[in-house]
C-alpha cells in the first residue's frame, strides 16, 4: 500500500512540472493534499505489518481491498490528468499558436474547471476517508484478537509454576494505562499484549509457544578489571557537578583533602603489595540532595545548618574514586534515570537489561526514589545505604517490625543489616562507613602544641537555639577562659548568646581549624548528636567536654530519635564513640546541670596538656583500608550455603562432640576444625562463642571480653551443638523468628534457634534469655575489621 501511495505522489509531481506558473497554484493544492493522504494511508498500513515489533499483535488488515479501491480510483484520475498535461506541454512549445489555442480549448472542454473542483472535493473528503480506513483497521484488529483467542493463543495459561499469572492479567486489564512504560514495552490493551508483557518482561506468566522465541541468551558479566589507586581528583570534581551550595561545599572539601588522600593511597598500596583488586562499577545517588526529596540541606550550608552528612558524602565519593573504581554520581532523579536506563514513565516497569552497576551507594531518600522509579529491577543486594544513626534488624525486617511494634518511618527494607553503613561504629549490626578528619604531620603537631592558648575555649553551637538555658555554665567558664563561638545570625546578635562570647559567625573549614588549633577546650552542648566536629577538635589538640544525659536519650523519650529505626540509647553522653574509643584525657563527660562539678572540671582541664589525637579508622588510610575490605569481600547477592550443609549427617568426629573447642587458658569457645573450606567473611577462624547474661545484649557481652559482636558469623552458632558447648542443657529445641535468637531460656531449659537470617542481631536484650553471641577480635584502631580480615 505504501508503494501505491508513492506512485500516486510521483504522478502528481510530474503534473506539476508540466504546467506553467499560472497552473501551479491549482495543482499544488491537489498535490500536497493527495500526498498527505497517500502517506497517511500508507503509513497506517505499513505500521501494522506483522513482525515490525516483538510487542505488536500479529494481524493482516481485513477490508484491505476496499481501501485499495479508493486509492486506485485516485491514481487513475491522476493518470488521465498527466496525459492531458503532457499533450499541453508539447503544444505550448510549438510555433503554431492557432493550433495550440484549439487544443487548449479542447482540453478545457474535457476538463476545464472540473479539475479544480475534483481536487477540492478530494481535499474535503480526505478526513472522511482517513476515519473510514481507521475504522477498518480497528475492526480488523478486533477480529484478529477473536481469531487468536479462538485458537487459544491469548487465553491465560494454567501453569502451577506461575500462580500469579491470572491475578496479574486482571491487574493489567484494569491498570495498564496507569503508567506510560507499559506502552513502551508494547502493551496496547489486548490480552495478547498483556501476556507477552507478563511472560517476557516481568515473568509472571509462562513463555508463549506461539511467540517462537529462542532461548534467552545467557548474559555474560563484563570482564573483570583491576582497580588502581588514583590521586588526581579533577575527574571526580567534574562528576560532582555544580549549581548547589551543598555541592560547592563538598567540592571544596575534596580539593582541600586531596593531598592527604593521595599520600594515604600510596601507603595502603604498599601495605597491600599490589594485590589484585576488582574494579567495581559504582553508582552513588545522593538522595537527600535531590529536588524531589526537598533538598533542605543546600539552603542551610551558609546559615549554620548541619554539615556532617555532606562531610561524610564528600569523603565517600573521594574514597571510592581514590580506590580506583568506575564511579557515576547522581544528585537528581533525572540523572538516576539516565544512569540506570529506566523506561519512560512512573517507574512501574522493570529494567529488562542487566543492572549496569555492581554497587549502588545511596541513602533512605534515594532508596525510596529507586523503589518508585526502578520497580522490580531494584535488586536490593547491590544497595549500600548511608545511614547516620543505624538500622537494627528488628526494624529492618518489614513483617517482623509490623507485628512486634518496631515499624517506624524508616527501616523495613528487608536488607542485610550490614548493607546499612553508619557514621560511627555504634552498632556492629551495620557496617561502619565513617568519614575522615585532618591528619597532622609532625611539624604541624609541634606547632599546635607550641601555639596553644591555655585559657581559650570554643563552644560548638552554630544555631542560637543551642545556647538557650546554658547561661550558668557559660558564666562559670568565662571566669577561667576566653570563650569563642561560631553562631550564625543574619541581622542582630541573638539574645541567647551572652555579650562576653567572641562570636566569629559561621567559619569556613580552614578558618575553623585555625581556631581549634589555638583553643585548649572544645565544648559540645549536646546537639547535634554524634557529629564530626568533636573528632576534628580532638585531632587539633583540644580537650572535648561533653554533657552526660540522665536519663539516656532514645526514641522513647526524645523527639530527635523518635521514628528512627533503632532502640539504641545515647546512654550518658552526646558522643558515645568519643567516650568509648577515645576517653580521658581527650574526652571528659560530666553533668552540665551540676555547676560545682562543672567548675571543678574546668579547673582540672586548665592543668592538663594533651597532644593531638586521631583514631586510625578516621584517617584517610584507615577509611581507604576499611572500604576496600568491604568492596572486595562483602557479597549480599550470592546466597549463603546453609549451615550445617544439607547433606551433612550432623555428626562430628568422635574426638570432638561438637564443632567448638575452648581456647587455651580461656572460657571462650572457638571453631575446632579446618575453617578454610567454609566460605565466610569475616573468616570462620575469627569466631569466638560466648553466652550473655540475662538482660545483656551481644554487643555488651562481646565488648566486656574485649571483642566485637559479628553478625555475619551468627549462622555458624545457630545450631544445637552451640548450646551444649556452652553447657546449656536443652530440654526442648524450637526455631522461631525473633531478633534475640539464638538464645537459651533458663526457666524452661529451652534452646531457641533463629528461623530467619535477616533477624540475626547483636542488639537487643531480655531478662528472659541468655543470648548466644558470635564475637571476634579486631585490628588496633580499626574495629570494623578482624585481624585476618584484610
Amino acid at each position: 500500500m505504501s508503494a501505491l501511495s508513492g506512485d500516486v505522489c510521483t504522478m502528481v509531481r510530474r503534473c506539476l512540472l508540466t504546467f506553467k506558473p499560472f497552473r501551479i497554484f491549482i495543482l499544488g493544492i491537489g498535490f500536497f493534499s493527495l500526498c498527505f493522504l497517500m502517506t497517511s494511508l500508507g503509513g497506517q498500513f505499513s505500521a501494522r505489518r506483522p513482525g515490525d515489533s516483538p510487542f505488536t499483535v500479529r494481524a493482516e488488515v481485513l477490508g484491505g481491498q476496499e481501501s485499495r479501491g479508493v486509492l486506485r480510483k485516485i491514481s487513475d484520475m491522476l493518470e488521465v490528468i498527466m496525459k492531458k498535461m503532457d499533450t499541453l506541454s508539447k503544444l505550448e512549445n510549438a510555433t503554431d499558436s492557432h493550433r495550440l489555442d484549439e487544443l487548449s480549448s479542447a482540453l478545457d472542454r474535457i476538463q476545464p474547471v472540473g479539475l479544480v473542483e475534483r481536487i477540492q472535493a478530494i481535499a474535503q473528503n480526505m478526513s472522511d476517508i482517513a476515519v473510514r480506513v481507521e475504522q477498518i483497521l480497528q475492526r480488523s484488529m478486533a477480529n484478529n484478537r477473536v481469531k487468536e483467542g479462538a485458537y487459544g493463543q491469548c487465553e491465560i495459561p494454567k501453569d502451577p509454576r506461575y500462580p500469579d499469572c491470572s491475578s496479574k492479567m486482571d491487574w493489567m486489564r484494569a491498570r495498564w494505562t496507569s503508567d506510560p512504560c507499559y506502552g513502551f514495552y508494547g502493551v496496547d490493551g489486548s490480552d495478547c499484549s498483556f501476556l507477552i508483557y507478563l511472560s517476557e518482561v516481568e515473568w509472571f506468566c509462562p513463555p508463549l509457544a506461539w511467540r517462537n522465541q529462542t532461548a534467552t541468551p545467557t548474559l555474560k558479566p563484563p570482564p573483570k578489571k583491576q582497580a588502581f589507586f588514583q590521586s588526581d581528583v579533577g575527574s571526580l570534581l567534574e562528576k560532582v557537578g555544580a549549581g548547589k551550595e551543598s555541592l560547592s561545599f563538598m567540592k571544596r572539601r575534596i580539593r582541600r583533602m586531596a593531598a592527604q588522600w593521595a599520600s594515604a593511597a600510596r601507603r595502603l598500596d604498599d601495605k597491600l603489595r599490589n594485590h589484585w583488586r576488582d574494579q567495581k562499577r559504582i553508582l552513588v545517588h545522593v538522595g537527600f540532595l535531590t529536588e524531589e526529596s526537598g533538598d533542605v540541606f543546600s539552603p542551610k550550608v551558609l546559615k549554620g545548618g548541619p554539615l556532617g552528612e555532606m562531610v561524610q558524602w564528600a569523603d565517600i565519593l573521594t574514597v571510592l574514586h581514590t580506590l580506583g573504581h568506575n564511579l557515576k554520581i547522581s544528585v537528581s532523579v533525572k540523572q538516576l534515570h539516565g544512569f540506570l536506563g529506566v523506561p519512560p514513565g512512573r517507574g512501574s516497569c522493570p529494567l529488562t537489561g542487566p543492572l549496569p552497576f555492581d554497587l549502588i551507594y545511596t541513602d533512605y531518600h534515594g532508596l525510596q526514589q529507586m523503589k518508585q522509579h526502578m520497580g522490580l529491577s531494584l535488586k536490593r543486594c547491590h544497595i549500600r545505604v548511608i545511614d547516620t544513626f543505624g538500622t537494627e534488624p528488628a526494624y529492618n525486617h518489614e513483617e517482623y517490625a509490623t507485628l512486634h511494634g518496631y515499624r517506624t518511618n524508616w527501616g523495613y527494607w528487608n536488607l542485610h543489616g550490614q548493607q546499612y553503613m553508619t557514621m560511627f561504629p555504634h552498632t556492629p549490626d551495620n557496617s561502619f562507613m565513617g568519614f575522615v578528619a585532618d591528619e597532622l604531620n609532625e611539624t604541624e603537631r609541634l606547632q599546635i602544641q607550641k601555639n596553644k592558648v591555655n585559657n581559650m575555649a570554643v563552644v560548638y553551637g552554630k544555631e542560637a537555639s543551642m545556647w538557650k538555658g546554658k547561661e550558668k555554665i557559660l558564666h562559670i567558664l568565662n571566669q577561667y577562659m576566653e570563650i569563642h563561638g561560631t553562631v550564625y545570625y543574619e541581622t542582630q546578635r541573638p539574645p541567647e548568646v551572652p555579650a562576653f562570647i567572641k562570636n566569629h559567625g559561621l567559619l569556613p573549614q580552614r578558618e575553623l581549624q585555625q581556631l581549634l588549633r589555638k583553643a585548649k577546650l572544645f565544648i559540645g552542648f549536646g546537639f547535634p548528636y554524634e557529629g564530626p566536629a568533636p573528632l576534628e577538635a580532638i585531632a587539633n589538640g583540644c580537650i572535648f567536654l561533653q554533657p552526660r544525659f540522665n536519663p539516656a536519650h532514645s526514641s522513647l523519650n526524645h523527639d530527635f530519635f523518635r521514628g528512627k529505626p533503632t532502640s539504641r540509647k545515647v546512654h550518658k553522653f552526646k558522643h558515645p564513640y568519643a567516650e568509648q574509643y577515645i576517653g580521658r584525657p581527650h574526652v571528659i563527660t560530666i553533668d552540665f546541670n551540676n555547676t560545682e562539678e562543672f567548675d571543678a572540671t574546668i579547673r582540672q582541664i586548665m592543668e592538663i596538656d594533651v597532644e593531638p589525637f586521631l583514631p586510625y579508622e578516621y584517617t584517610c588510610e584507615g577509611m581507604l583500608e576499611r572500604v576496600h575490605a568491604y568492596i572486595q569481600n562483602q557479597d549480599f547477592c550470592s546466597p549463603e550455603a546453609p549451615f550445617p550443609p544439607l547433606n551433612s549427617s550432623r555428626t562430628w568426629p568422635a574426638v570432638q562432640p561438637g564443632p567448638f573447642t575452648l581456647l587455651p587458658n580461656s572460657s571462650v569457645l572457638t571453631w575446632a576444625f579446618n575453617t578454610s573450606s567454609v566460605k565466610s567473611w569475616p573468616p570462620l577462624s575469627a569466631l569466638q562463642l560466648l553466652a550473655s547474661q540475662e538482660g545483656h545484649s551481644c554487643v555488651k557481652t562481646c565488648q566486656s571480653a574485649g571483642l566485637i559482636c559479628e553478625p555475619a558469623l551468627f549462622r555458624f552458632i545457630n545450631i544445637k551443638e552451640a548450646f551444649s558447648a556452652l553447657n546449656l542443657q536443652c530440654e526442648g529445641l524450637e526455631s522461631e523468628k525473633n531478633h534475640l535468637f539464638p538464645a537459651f531460656a533458663a526457666k524452661h531449659a529451652e534452646c531457641l534457634l533463629q528461623q530467619d537470617p535477616l533477624l540475626f542481631s547483636c542488639a537487643g536484650s531480655s531478662d528472659t534469655f541468655r543470648r548466644l553471641c558470635p564475637c571476634r577480635d579486631y585490628r588496633v584502631g580499626q574495629v570494623a575489621l578482624c585481624k585476618n580480615c584484610l
